[in-house]
């Protein structure tokens, strides 16, 4: 069932709300963007009751997302977030990050999930320490899957970190507990 979001731009208080857009490949720059928006709003001396954070993102660094989840999820205002167009990769795992019940997408949006990527080269005992990094990370996109979405590790290990990519609708994330709702935006 999709119901229409109302997303009321005139507002009794510029204070009441925030918006953030963020549009494309994430990396450090991008992330260090909406990480100044989410500090700035929090030490504000009239902070805003509610962060909305619109994203769409093919994705990008997974290093620099946990930087920004670390820093969603640590905000003193709570942070909805709201998919459209794609969410993918490390774009997915920022947008899980929203504050639960308040995370959303547009009835178009494209949602992918998969297995960390990378790639190294160098001397033997590098690549060793690089798988090292490897097995961290995937732990904390477990780990990160399991708070946002409640399920357990073995079902996002074969529904949602499969070897292939995961292409989802909105109604299977919602299933899986990766967003909240999905609405129009109106």
């Amino acid at each position: 069932m999709m119901t229409k979001m109302n997303v009321k731009l005139e507002q009794k208080s510029p204070l009441e709300q925030s918006f953030y857009l963020m549009m494309g490949d994430v990396n450090v720059e991008s992330v260090k963007a909406v990480v100044e928006w989410i500090f700035d709003s929090n030490f504000a001396e009239e902070r805003p009751k509610l962060l909305n954070l619109i994203i769409t993102s093919p994705g990008g660094d997974l290093n620099a997302a946990f930087a920004l989840i670390d820093v969603i999820k640590g905000s003193a205002i709570p942070v909805r977030t709201i998919g459209l167009g794609q969410i993918a990769s490390a774009g997915l795992m920022i947008f899980i990050a929203g504050q639960k019940g308040m995370r959303m997408l547009t009835p178009n949006t494209s949602i992918l999930s998969h297995q960390y990527s990378w790639g190294a080269f160098g001397k033997e005992h590098e690549l060793f320490a690089t798988i090292k990094e490897f097995d961290l990370t995937t732990t904390k996109m477990v780990a990160h899957y399991k708070k946002c979405t409640g399920i357990t590790e073995k079902k996002i290990r074969n529904v949602l970190l499969p070897p292939q990519d995961v292409w989802l609708s909105p109604q299977e994330a919602k299933k899986l507990g990766l967003c909240d709702d999905i609405k129009e935006l109106s």
